[in-house]
Order: structure tokens, then C-alpha cells, then sequence
């Protein structure tokens, strides 16, 4: 029986990270083991860094409701408690954003909340 053989397929799965490695620097964008090597470790970073962008722009959210609330005489747990107390369900991103952008309807959920 003769020989399969699969130069195609190999040639087809080894040009898929060339491609992606385009723009590497030295043999990362055209040997194939360094790219390869390269195109992996780079998709381990993307995605352990998809997850700590959104830790980090939570931490934001948190950091600017804090900054309201001290302002209006709270600080971020106990407003965060009370509002869980008086099952005020608005979430950190929409707080933060009430936040900065109008902190009159801010304060006026903190009084609320307070009382």
C-alpha cells in the first residue's frame, strides 16, 4: 500500500501561525517553531488579560463609588450593604456612572439609602 501523504494539511496548519505571527520580530514571523512557540504564548496572554481588563475596570467602578459616596458622607461597603438591605438592585457600572456624571441623582440614592 503506498505511502499517505500529508503535506498539505501540515502545510496548511504550519502557515495558520505564520500568519498569525506576522509582524514578529526576527525568525518569530517565519520559522515556523519560534512563531508557533510565539502565536501560543501570545494567545495565553490575551486571554489571561481579557479577564484582568474587566477586574480592572471593576476596580475603577468601585474606585469612583467610593470617591461619591464619601463625598456624601458614606463609604462604599455600608452603601453597598444598605442598598442590598433595601433591595436596590443597580449594579456597580451604572453607580460609577452616576457617579461621575451626575452626582446630584447620586446623592439623592445615598439619602435614600441612608434613611
Amino acid at each position: 500500500m503506498p505511502r499517505a501523504h500529508s503535506s498539505v494539511p501540515t502545510r496548511h496548519r504550519r502557515n495558520k501561525y505564520l500568519k498569525a505571527a506576522k509582524g514578529y520580530f526576527g525568525g518569530k514571523h517565519s520559522q515556523f517553531k519560534a512563531a508557533k512557540e510565539q502565536v501560543e504564548t501570545g494567545w495565553q496572554y490575551a486571554y489571561r488579560d481579557r479577564r484582568n481588563g474587566r477586574r480592572a475596570i471593576r476596580a475603577l467602578w468601585i474606585a469612583r463609588i467610593n470617591a461619591a459616596a464619601r463625598l456624601h458622607g458614606m463609604n462604599y461597603s455600608t452603601l453597598i450593604d444598605a442598598m442590598n438591605k433595601k433591595n436596590i438592585a443597580i449594579d456597580r457600572k451604572m453607580l460609577a456612572d452616576l457617579a461621575v456624571k451626575d452626582n446630584k441623582a447620586f446623592g439623592e440614592l445615598v439619602a435614600n439609602v441612608q434613611n
